[in-house]
């Protein structure tokens, strides 16, 4: 009689080791799942943790707005200028284990694309398509951007030169139609033609879309006063002075640029374009925690009466 029991234990071994073997594999794929499960509930409450620091940072921004108003409502002459808390940099505000960073922006600072065309005609117009077209030059951007914005927000099908209409963004992948009205977000640059992100990047430091009064004088940069006139970019001497002088006493209104000396022979082609208030501020506020990072963009109008209404709000 054969007997086979050597051979029937081997089998059994093998049998018991293969088992061990799977059984560790489950068990170290149900650790591995639980762990990364753990993490990835631990960086969703770090990344909420981080939303509500930022959005608090928006709540910081709103009540130095609204201070800043009060102040405006005791004073005869209320400005808005760089040298007012609001504009200050605020470092980061330790909170609830992160931290909170605000910065505020007016939005008068920037030229406003949508006032490129007319409302009423749908017709370029022309003063501020010069200005567009001067900041474009003194940027060092490709001027071929000024009608392709135009061809963006105009109603028509008309291609301007150097623009772009639907016959070219309907042959792109995905595919999509030019806005044909207002820029409702700053963001839509970014699907104009040949839009790279550092061009758009670039741009959005002088360009927005809040319906301002003018540019404030006292907050624009040095690149867009110069565009408000080809006296300005001839003079960039002029523009230093103006950048000088609202740091030592800002402007409160119109009439105290021209007094300045050298620029009273420049200041009547450009005083419909200026002022020295904003309505449209723009509340950054950011929060971190333990390595989540949130930010969150809030504008706002403040009106006459120092209250705030929200107008666009984007996170990332």
């Amino acid at each position: 009689m054969v007997r086979y029991g050597g051979s029937e234990r081997g089998i059994a071994l093998l049998a018991t080791m293969l088992a061990v073997a799977l059984m560790t594999l489950l068990v170290v794929d149900f650790a591995t799942t639980v762990t990364l499960g753990y993490r990835a509930a631990q960086n969703q409450a770090d990344e909420l943790r981080a939303s509500y620091l930022a959005r608090s940072g928006i709540g910081v921004g709103l009540a130095m707005l609204e201070q800043d108003s009060f102040h405006d409502a005791m004073s005869p002459t209320p400005y808005d200028a760089l040298n007012e808390p609001w504009a200050q940099p605020i470092p980061p505000i330790p909170l609830g284990g992160g931290t909170v960073s605000v910065t505020i922006v007016d939005e008068a600072r920037k030229f406003n694309v949508n006032g490129l065309i007319d409302p009423q005609s749908h017709n370029v117009n022309s003063d501020k398509e010069q200005i567009l077209g001067r900041l474009v030059e003194i940027l060092g951007l490709p001027g071929n951007i000024v009608p392709e914005i135009e061809d963006w927000l105009d109603p028509d099908s008309i291609e301007s030169p150097g623009g772009a209409e639907e016959s070219y963004y309907l042959t792109l992948k995905p595919p999509y139609e030019p806005r044909n009205g207002p820029m409702p977000t700053i963001g839509d640059l970014r699907a104009l033609k040949g839009m790279d992100d550092m061009t758009f990047l670039k741009l959005t430091n002088y360009l927005t879309v809040s319906q301002e009064s003018g540019i404030n004088i006292n907050t624009a940069s040095p690149e867009l006063i110069m565009a408000l006139s080809p006296e300005f970019a001839d003079n960039p001497q002029v523009v230093k002075e103006i950048v000088t002088m609202r740091m030592v006493r800002p402007f409160t209104n119109t009439t105290d640029v021209g007094n300045l000396p050298g620029v009273g022979q420049f200041i009547t082609a450009i005083s419909g374009d200026i002022t020295t208030r904003s309505n449209y501020f723009t509340i950054i506020g950011q929060g971190d925690f333990a390595g989540a990072r949130r930010r969150i963009y809030a504008t706002f109008q403040r009106d006459s009466n120092g209250s705030a209404s929200l107008t666009a709000w984007h996170e990332d």
